[in-house]
């Protein structure tokens, strides 16, 4: 278990970088120092709550089925279907030649 309020130093900073793969340099580190411990204070913050009556989710959204059913419907016929195109050719859309 992770200590609770590790203060994030240029050491931490860059083996986490290493375990990234990134290669930071000095000033990046720098940068990125104050950063990285302002974001570990705002997620510190999800400790001070009581979550043990709370079950677990996975899913923020409860998922749910939009697809409609697959019901055989009415389709157009081969006639109707090449009615607006004057590419076709044999019954068939003709498309762009590929090789």
């Amino acid at each position: 278990m992770p200590e609770k309020n590790k203060k994030v130093d240029k050491e931490l900073l860059l083996r986490v970088a290493a375990n990234a793969r990134l290669n930071l340099t000095g000033a990046e580190a720098e940068e990125f120092l104050p950063q990285l411990q302002e974001t570990l204070e705002a997620f510190s913050k999800l400790d001070e709550l009581d979550a043990a009556k709370e079950q677990p989710s996975f899913q923020p959204i409860k998922l749910t089925n939009v697809m409609r059913q697959d019901n055989v419907e009415k389709c157009l016929s081969q006639e109707q279907a090449l009615r607006n195109t004057k590419h076709r050719k044999n019954g068939y859309f003709l498309g762009p030649r590929v090789v």
